[in-house]
């Protein structure tokens, strides 16, 4: 299989898992500012989480971009990203209609902890159908901003049972670590080209 067909049905999917999100959000029942109160927190979860899709889709993109060819393990591991990414809709809409309880808030931790698992399994395969010195093998190195990432996902699933404000603070930071592609790889390709 060639890699546009991988990255064409990877963009499809998460342009599906943003417009579902954005059905999800409600008309408020007034024309004044204060009838946006009280849907705040439904459009910061979703705000977040289009954030996290955005994130997900430029280093998906940056990530392919060093792959030559789409192996069985890259597909499956794909699929295996994608399906913990289709499950961000129904975390964002149970984080915010719920005014980001214990349970909800610990299960979208559960959710991004899980996508960003699979993101490093679709990575290693990757590295292992390229090989270790690979382009993608060279810019991930030691991969220190995904191993960060998942220990403060971790935290935050903890922290959602006594300190909701912390695990959302928590996933707000692994977005602002993140917001920035990554640009080892931008580099690397960069220096291929000239």
């Amino acid at each position: 299989m060639e890699k546009n067909r991988l990255e064409a049905f990877s963009d499809g999917v998460l342009a599906i898992i943003i417009t579902i999100m954005v059905l999800e959000l409600k008309v408020p029942h007034g024309d004044d500012l204060a009838a946006l109160k009280p849907l705040l927190p439904v459009l910061f979860s979703y705000i977040l989480s289009f954030v996290y899709i955005g994130i997900y889709w430029n280093n998906h993109h940056h990530m392919l971009q060093t792959v030559k060819k789409v192996t069985g393990g890259i597909l499956w591991a794909n699929l295996h990203l994608l399906f913990w990414l289709s499950l961000v809709p129904f975390a964002t809409g149970w984080l915010g209609e719920t005014h980001f309880a214990p349970r909800p808030s610990a299960v979208y931790g559960i959710i991004l902890f899980m996508a960003a698992i699979a993101y490093w399994i679709l990575q290693l395969q990757i590295i292992a159908s390229q090989g270790p010195d690979s382009l993608l093998g060279k810019a991930v190195g030691k991969d220190k901003k995904g191993k960060i990432s998942q220990v403060l996902y971790a935290t935050s699933i903890v922290a959602a049972f006594w300190l909701q404000w912390l695990a959302v603070s928590l996933y707000v930071l692994v977005a602002l670590i993140w917001l920035i592609p990554d640009r080892r790889i931008e580099r690397l390709l960069s220096s291929q080209n000239s």
